[in-house]
């Protein structure tokens, strides 16, 4: 079974709007996603696969940091492959991220099979 964060650091991400991340070991600046918590379990998706954005980073080199509030976590990312799993992550996006300007984005990370596709596990390392 892989490891878990503390219930602290998951409750933190839950209740974020949003995240810091840093994919890969090299000198890159955190930027800010989109995360939520199923099963108590940290998800992330990527809303582009830019060769140089986190996602394709992640797919490289899965280590790298999550930012919640001022805490650096050292983390390693998973592909999710099961679909009862997604589509989990995308009801906890809908219920998350449930203003008329999140709309779009919660809609395109569902109904994109290619965005659904980078979701994502972030685990302690």
């Amino acid at each position: 079974m892989a490891k878990r964060f503390p219930a602290r650091v998951v409750q933190a991400v839950d209740e974020a709007k949003i995240l810091g991340i840093r994919a890969g070991t090299g000198e890159h600046r955190i930027i800010g996603i989109w995360a939520v918590v199923v099963e108590d379990r940290v998800f992330v998706r990527s809303w582009g696969s830019r060769e140089d954005g986190w996602y394709r980073t992640f797919l490289e080199e899965p280590r790298g940091i999550m930012q919640v509030g001022e805490r650096h976590v050292r983390v390693r990312a998973v592909p999710a492959k099961s679909e009862r799993l997604k589509a989990a992550v995308s009801a906890a996006y809908r219920e998350k991220f449930n203003t008329p300007g999140s709309k779009k984005f919660v809609d395109g990370f569902e109904r994109s099979k290619r965005r659904r596709d980078t979701t994502t596990e972030l685990v302690p390392r």
